[in-house]
């Protein structure tokens, strides 16, 4: 569980298409992060994005768009942790983009599993 205070928010913006060494690359990212020792992540699928090339791919646009859709991998971590995987991540990142912000944990809560 993260600590109150500083931390910093990580988003990485892929396609869904781009492969890596076994499998798809923000499989593999997630996967480094749960390894890692991350608090959390997720792993969202927006319905439509456009890149650096300004194409329009979208889940209802035609099938060689919807192939190469964007995805978005989003956690918070204190700034040592993201210090730690950040390397790791620029090595990963073939085609995509790392984002960094400073942000600010107000409350970190864990539900009590035994309720």
């Amino acid at each position: 569980m993260l600590p109150a205070g500083a931390a910093k928010k990580v988003t990485i913006h892929l396609n869904e298409d781009t492969t890596a060494r076994h499998d798809f690359l923000y499989n593999e990212i997630f996967s480094l992060l749960r390894e890692r020792g991350v608090a959390g992540a997720t792993v969202i699928r927006p319905a439509a994005g456009f890149g650096s090339h300004h194409r329009t791919h979208s889940v209802e646009g035609d099938a060689a768009l919807r192939e190469h859709l964007p995805v978005r991998i989003e956690f918070i971590e204190t700034m040592e942790a993201v210090e730690a995987v950040l390397p790791a991540l620029c090595e990963m990142i073939t085609d995509g983009l790392i984002e960094v912000q400073e942000t600010t944990v107000v409350k970190s809560a864990k539900r009590d599993e035994r309720q």
